[in-house]
């Protein structure tokens, strides 16, 4: 048995990652992945496509499963509207399933 759910991948500068768990934690989601990203966008490239270890110039990958696409949304609004004027960033959604859903 699965459970439908919405989720909500960011892709930002590691720097922001504190501020960014706060709001997903005060939305009320129940949890998030982060992994290291790298990559080209309309900002810059980093470390030629290949993620980078430095902690001062690296990327993230924050991954949120939510209940609701309002809840992802909200999420995805708050941290465009604080962050990424002055940072560069992604935000996009995928519908998912989770497999143990008792754990979501």
């Amino acid at each position: 048995m699965t459970q439908q759910a919405i989720k909500l991948v960011i892709v930002t500068e590691k720097l922001l990652l504190k501020k960014i768990a706060k709001i997903i934690d005060g939305v009320g989601a129940t949890g998030y992945t982060v992994v290291p990203a790298g990559g080209k966008g309309s900002r810059n490239v980093r470390s030629s496509g290949q993620p980078n270890v430095s902690d001062t110039s690296s990327n993230v990958k924050i991954e949120v499963l939510t209940a609701s696409r309002e809840m992802a949304l909200k999420i995805s609004d708050e941290v465009a509207a604080q962050f990424f004027d002055d940072y560069s960033g992604i935000t996009y959604i995928c519908d998912a399933e989770v497999l143990y859903a008792h754990k979501f």
